[in-house]
């Protein structure tokens, strides 16, 4: 099991995403990728092959419970480098699995390679104005930023287990409450109206969410519209402390185009504005911009999507 790359995530869609990085970089070694999966986490992820680690230590119940499982597989089997998913509990995962291989952590991760004995990673830096490029001596740890890699498809793995032992936890969970799964993954939208602050009241929502249901697409939103002003769950922001998007179109209605908003979504393919201000920066972060009233234009291009239907 040398030159191997692991892959690990306690969130079902990132994991996919970590395995995917985990494979193309695995191949640029020609090694093998393998998805680590805990005793109590099942995934379909895109490795052809997985590590099911068993034994309390590997209850995955929290972040201490899964560092110390992966800690002491790859004692035994001595990975490359693991790659773990930038969740909330993966960069706790990643920096206490590090702490205790005594390796370094490369954070937020959007390309990964390995040159020589060092692991390299680029991340964004200055809210995604320029790559910051970092390396560390392998084996390594590093975090994936989630929406940097596209999904593999969903294999049929062969499944190897290792029996990592008990371990008593210091930390206990006194209760857990899931949250509700949002009722949408911009991630995988392939069309992506986004609205700003130049839409003036919550309920006119309603109309730039009808054009991204005609255009089969999903409703974004910058962040005061979600965390300032709660018009829109979370799962809708798009920007640097919300989503990272690379959808196929997207069209900003309203939005100024901070620094932080624009690092969420300018890896898109076709990115389209409509803003009153001529001056605003979302324009240089444009393929196409139109200056006027998005009260205006939206109804006018829903109406030619009608027509064209």
């Amino acid at each position: 099991m040398s030159r191997a790359v692991w892959a690990f995530s306690e969130s079902p869609g990132v994991a996919s995403e970590v395995a995917a990085a985990a494979g193309t970089l695995a191949e640029s070694i020609q090694g093998e990728a393998l998805a680590i999966e805990l005793g109590s986490v099942r995934s379909e992820v895109s490795c052809p092959r997985k590590l099911l680690l068993k034994g309390s230590a590997a209850t995955g119940a929290s972040p201490e419970a899964a560092a110390e499982a992966i800690f002491r597989a790859a004692k035994k089997l001595g990975p490359e480098a693991i790659l773990v998913g930038a969740t909330r509990d993966g960069r706790e995962v990643a920096a206490r699995l590090a702490v205790k291989l005594g390796s370094g952590c490369l954070a937020e991760s959007v390309k990964l390679s390995i040159e020589g004995a060092n692991l390299v990673s680029d991340r964004s830096a200055y809210a995604g104005k320029v790559l910051a490029r970092v390396s560390s001596p392998i084996p390594c740890v590093a975090t994936v930023k989630a929406g940097a890699f596209s999904r593999g498809a969903p294999a049929s793995p062969e499944v190897r287990e290792l029996d990592v032992g008990d371990t008593p936890v210091k930390t206990k969970t006194l209760s857990s409450t899931r949250k509700e799964a949002g009722a949408v993954d911009l991630r995988a939208a392939k069309v992506i109206v986004s609205a700003g602050r130049g839409v003036k009241k919550k309920e006119d929502l309603t109309i730039l969410d009808d054009l991204a249901r005609a255009m089969k697409g999903a409703l974004g939103c910058s962040r005061p519209l979600s965390s300032d002003l709660g018009w829109l769950p979370e799962e809708h922001h798009i920007g640097l402390t919300g989503v990272t998007v690379k959808p196929d179109l997207y069209l900003a209605l309203g939005i100024s185009g901070q620094l932080q908003h624009v690092a969420g979504m300018k890896d898109s393919k076709v990115v389209a504005a409509v803003n009153t201000d001529k001056d605003a920066p979302i324009f240089q972060a444009s393929d196409y911009g139109i200056v006027g009233d998005l009260y205006q234009l939206v109804p006018a291009i829903k109406k030619a999507l009608e027509a064209r239907r």
